[in-house]
């Protein structure tokens, strides 16, 4: 089972602008005045109606203020907003079938300052919800293991987050947030990494496959406490604490298992991750100007810790195979799985006379040393982020990234297995073993407007699925794929 991951940072930060609240990253749109109707609009004077179009072009939004909506909700400290992304991927070569496949997500996100809202300082409740449409390309058409956007999923309509946050101590050194949370929005965070449209550049492969339900990570999410301490500005120290699945049931597909998103199993085991991260310059270091400032950094190394029961990828509970005719089908159980990762993002270079002008690169590696009870042993993703590409078009990026999924030597041996009996009953039959899947994506972020982007995409896949039987031509596994596509997001 895949699971599918999406990066929400943008859009949690114009909502937080928007309500003049927390680490926004984005400047609040600038407020209409006077709250217009579509039929008052109609009948305004010609000089009032090109400013209050001039507005709309400069608002982060499509709907600018929603006609003094986002005004009135800001007073009681509400922020709210909806991101719409659409994209259509297609397969040039290899895979499973060439074909193109249309995809979308739409997310809603509320937010309730509670200082603006009834004066209690350093509290944030936010509630998110996802409409996931279109077809699942990498599933239908790739059967690759990296799965080629973020925002594949089963079609639904479900609720995603629901958490409160507070803050305690002097210069807000400690915050809790608890609720309903996923870990792909604040755990094994790469910042360069979100610019690219492949799934893993995300939420990793490792957790995908090796966590019960493929993690408490995107469109899933589930019961958990994290807790930030930054001892001093350069360093935070993130402990949360997750249900051990995002589901009830570990048969079947996990999103079908909740397909709402209201379920909130609490009787499952425990998901501990912790991560410490260091940024430099940190919080509250001096501004310096131009070249003389200094290149930015941030140093992440973590580990989860899932208490969940997980089944062995090679064993039955005798001993046996699980490809052997003679196994009883039931894989030995194993008590607890962990790994280990490391993130870096790091600012290569930055032009003197425009700011906006830099070369990051980042790096991400997970490892899980008990190979006999997971798919995937090793992950990794690298790559370099180039913003302002070209002059004048200070907002673009232009991305060059690749990512790679080992498989375990427990499916590898499994798969030798396969081969030996496969052989025995009918000789001559193929059956690869599985090794390895990589990936490299080109990618471009073009902004038309503030609230408006669009995002081509090229994509090639070696060794799909880490070597897996084409099911259209048997005696051979899927071959390369060259993957293309074009994304739009529209913040409404």
């Amino acid at each position: 089972m895949q699971m599918r991951n999406v990066r929400l940072g943008f859009i949690a930060c114009v909502a937080a602008a928007a309500c003049g609240t927390g680490d926004a990253a984005l400047a609040a749109p600038p407020p209409i005045s006077v709250p217009l109707s579509s039929e008052q609009s109609a009948g305004m004077p010609a000089s009032d109606l090109d400013s209050f179009l001039s507005q709309l072009k400069r608002s982060n939004f499509l709907l600018g203020d929603m006609f003094g909506l986002r005004t009135f909700l800001s007073r009681y400290g509400i922020s709210f907003a909806v991101q719409e992304t659409s994209e259509v991927l297609g397969n040039a070569s290899g895979g499973i079938r060439r074909t193109a496949e249309y995809d979308g997500l739409t997310q809603a996100i509320l937010q309730l300052d509670t200082k603006r809202a009834f004066g209690w300082y350093g509290g944030l409740f936010n509630v998110s919800a996802l409409n996931i449409h279109g077809k699942n390309f990498s599933a239908d058409d790739l059967g690759t293991l990296q799965t080629a956007s973020g925002i594949e999923a089963d079609r639904a309509t479900r609720l995603w987050e629901i958490w409160y946050q507070q803050k305690f101590l002097l210069e807000d050194r400690l915050d809790v947030k608890i609720g309903q949370l996923s870990a792909d929005q604040e755990f094994i965070v790469s910042t360069n990494a979100a610019y690219f449209v492949n799934t893993m550049f995300g939420w990793p492969a490792l957790p995908s496959y090796d966590l019960p339900g493929g993690g408490p990570a995107y469109p899933l999410s589930a019961p958990a406490v994290r807790v930030r301490l930054r001892p001093i500005d350069s360093v935070n120290i993130l402990v949360g604490l997750f249900s051990g699945s995002p589901v009830t049931s570990e048969a079947g597909d996990p999103q079908r298992q909740n397909a709402s998103g209201s379920s909130f199993p609490l009787h499952q085991g425990r998901l501990l991750f912790t991560e410490l991260q260091y940024a430099y310059p940190s919080l509250g270091s001096m501004v310096y100007p131009g070249a003389s400032a200094p290149l930015a950094r941030t140093f992440k190394i973590g580990a989860w810790f899932d208490s969940e029961p997980f089944a062995d990828q090679r064993y039955d509970t005798n001993g046996l195979s699980l490809a052997s005719p003679a196994s009883n089908a039931t894989p030995a159980n194993h008590h607890g799985d962990w790994s280990l990762y490391a993130v870096a993002d790091q600012m290569l270079w930055r032009n003197a006379d425009d700011p906006n002008n830099t070369l990051n690169a980042f790096g991400r590696v997970m490892d899980a040393p008990q190979a006999d009870r997971n798919l995937i042993s090793v992950s990794m993703n690298a790559g370099l982020v180039y913003h302002e590409p070209f002059r004048y078009r200070s907002d673009d990026t232009l991305g060059v990234g690749m990512g790679n999924a080992r498989l375990s030597s427990a499916v590898a041996g499994y798969d030798s297995d396969a081969s030996r009996f496969a052989a025995a009953a009918n000789p001559g039959s193929y059956n690869p073993v599985q090794s390895a899947e990589t990936y490299v994506e080109v990618t471009y972020q073009y902004q038309v407007r503030p609230w408006c982007q669009l995002q081509p995409d090229l994509q090639y896949v070696f060794n799909p699925g880490g070597g897996i039987i084409d099911p259209a031509s048997p005696a051979r596994r899927i071959q390369n794929e060259l993957v293309f596509g074009l994304r739009i997001n529209v913040l409404l």
